[in-house]
This record gives C-alpha cells, structure tokens and sequence, in this order.
C-alpha cells in the first residue's frame, strides 16, 4: 500500500508542478516539486529498510544454519 501512496504522491506532485508552471503559479509549481521529492524520500527509505530486513533474514539464516 505504500507503493501505492508513493506513486499517488509522485503523480499529484508531477500535476501540480505542471499545472503551476502552465498558470504561472509558483507556488503551487514549487508545492508539486515538493510532493515528488517528499515521494522519492518516502520510496528510498522504504528500499532501504527492505535491504535491511534482507539482510537481517539472511544472517539469522545462516545462524540457524539453513
């Protein structure tokens, strides 16, 4: 689900940004800027606590000895 809200987030944002741009509303250009990058935070925080859980399953893998 929060591949979900990610991606939901990144394509608002890449909308807002757009429609920002094409009205001359920086602020609402500069708002959609932030939603993509808070959704590319968001997507490598969640890499990164897979690659720890993978890790952490394969070391007690290997203690238990399978």
């Amino acid at each position: 689900m929060a591949d979900f809200e990610n991606k939901k987030d990144e394509v608002l944002g890449s909308a807002k940004e757009k429609i920002g741009e094409a009205t001359g509303n920086t602020d609402l250009e500069n708002e959609g800027k932030a939603d993509q990058v808070k959704s590319d935070v968001k997507e490598a925080a969640s890499e990164a606590v897979d690659a720890v859980k993978d890790k952490a399953n394969e070391v007690i893998g290997k203690l238990k000895g399978d």
